[in-house]
């Protein structure tokens, strides 16, 4: 079927592809090209048959893209038109395996390349000779090309005695990847120190750094984070795509009842919004949503974040920095002097911070931030905790949203399957079935493929803050609020494993873990 698809092509009766399948490429040709130039000028050289080689292009207007092409394969040259991102998609493909992946390169070193790593390496003068040499900055980009792939967030390189483990987290799961030659770290360390501007001699403090880099077509921010242990520098990299989209309210994974009560409440002049949770639990994500729902002409929007992770179009964002005293509070009393309407606090760490956020929503701003708690009573019982006068919490507070991540079922191999006794357990009246994953290639065979929130949203209503005068400890505050019908994490999570949207499995292994 797909040489007959490229017959037409070649008989004249098809001008345009739907899709690029790595059956239609012939590697020997792109052997002839260079990436730079196919992804300039957004073309791929297909199949060749009697001395003419199709050729995937994105506009009638490449004439000069294809007459280089017939320079550089030495044939002519049939155009076939496709779509922009489907060119972009099978040259990213195909490239990565013609550069191959980060354990072929691994694989590759030879032992004179190993020799010469670690040789160059034992002096700090001649660490930027080896930025000319391959083996380091191709591992590198290995590593960085195939992360972003397969959708990682995180890039661990852990150093131990006798191996260098490196795992990629994909969906807040840390994954093996590759297990590196000892005598590769020290290299790879200092690569990471070059891109991020870091002082590559220094290896006895730990070092934080940023690099921007364009990987298979997308801008990333890669967020570099170095410490010494026993046996070498421990490297972790963050990535961050520049051009994310922001997820609106509703696809966080909030309920209908919820995301209307969190309109309501961004709607108002006033009061503190407060999303908790562990690190790494998507607070960040939901305050972004939040902010970029109510984002307008109208309203002067500041945030003050350690570090700014996403570019927000009409918002002024401040970057915390400590070492020159710009920290959270110092930070928060300028922006009060920009006359914002709402502001955002990455998060509150200390009573100053806490007080400076509570007088600004005294003093009709909306202001919306995070906190380091379990649930959402205890968010109350933190502030009180923190030297915060019990009226000053009731009366500012609006809502506090407790959340976690869990993974979501991949949708090619989720099934339904009949409920075991100890599933059972978990209901009061048990359904007949539950949706599992076996795994595919898609999912990489785990089953999942993304992740999605579980919420407790927690309205402080005159009950709750009668409660909140009174001193009440945070179990009694949770009490009362599931008495007037508060659904816990777990209870929404268990919503979700019945709608297929993640399994019973991932939400106890997720929520059960805190006490709920």
């Amino acid at each position: 079927m797909e040489n007959d698809i490229l017959e037409k092509v070649f008989d004249g009766e098809l001008h345009r592809l739907n899709e690029i399948k790595d059956e239609y490429i012939d590697p020997a040709f792109l052997e002839r090209v260079t990436l730079p130039f196919v992804k300039k000028n957004l073309i791929l050289p297909l199949r060749k048959r009697n001395d003419r080689l199709i050729a995937a292009i994105a506009s009638h207007k490449s004439v000069f893209a294809v007459t280089e092409l017939e320079r550089l394969a030495g044939v002519q040259v049939v155009p076939v038109l496709a779509d922009e991102g489907e060119i972009l998609n099978a040259i990213n493909r195909c490239f990565d395996r013609l550069s191959g992946s980060a354990k072929e390169v691994i694989e590759d070193l030879s032992e004179e390349s190993l020799e010469a790593i670690s040789t160059v390496w034992e002096e700090p003068k001649d660490l930027m000779d080896l930025t000319d040499e391959a083996p380091i900055i191709k591992l590198l980009n290995s590593l960085l090309f195939q992360a972003v792939k397969d959708r990682a967030s995180d890039i661990h390189v852990e150093p131990y005695e006798r191996v260098v483990e490196v795992r990629f987290r994909v969906d807040g799961i840390l994954y093996p990847v590759i297990t590196p030659p000892k005598v590769v770290q020290e290299a790879l360390s200092s690569r990471v120190k070059i891109l991020a501007g870091l002082d590559i001699a220094e290896k006895r403090l730990p070092q934080d750094g940023k690099i921007r880099l364009l990987v298979a077509g997308k801008d990333i921010d890669v967020r570099v984070s170095i410490i010494p242990t026993t046996y070498g520098e421990r490297i972790v990299l963050r990535l961050l795509d520049r051009k994310g989209e922001i997820i609106t309210l509703e696809r966080l994974g909030l309920s209908p009842g919820h995301v209307k009560e969190m309109r309501a409440l961004l709607s108002r002049n006033s009061g503190i919004i407060l999303v908790t949770g562990p690190t790494g639990s998507g607070k960040t994500t939901t305050l972004y949503s939040a902010i970029n729902s109510i984002n307008s002409t109208k309203r002067n929007i500041i945030t003050i974040e350690d570090p700014v992770e996403y570019q927000l179009k009409g918002i002024g964002q401040v970057h915390v920095n400590p070492k020159i005293g710009l920290t959270f509070a110092n930070g928060l009393r300028s922006i009060l002097r920009q006359d914002p309407d709402i502001i955002m606090i990455g998060e509150i760490r200390d009573r100053e911070t806490a007080e400076i956020a509570i007088q600004a929503s005294l003093t009709g701003h909306l202001v919306l931030s995070t906190l380091h708690t379990n649930d959402t009573a205890s968010a109350v019982a933190r502030l009180v905790d923190m030297g915060i006068e019990p009226y000053l919490v009731a009366t500012s507070l609006s809502a506090v949203l407790a959340q976690r991540l869990v993974r979501v079922l991949c949708k090619r191999c989720k099934a339904e399957h009949p409920v075991t006794p100890e599933e059972a357990r978990m209901f009061t009246a048990a359904p007949k079935a539950l949706w599992k994953a076996p795994g595919c290639p898609k999912c990489f065979n785990t089953g999942y493929h993304g992740r999605t929130g579980i919420f407790e949203f927690l309205s402080i209503r005159p009950d709750t803050r009668q409660l909140v005068l009174k001193s009440q400890d945070a179990d009694t505050i949770r009490k009362h609020a599931v008495s007037e019908g508060l659904n816990t994490m777990l209870e929404d999570g268990v919503e979700k494993a019945l709608s297929g949207i993640t399994s019973l499995e991932e939400v106890i292994r997720v929520a059960q873990d805190e006490g709920y």
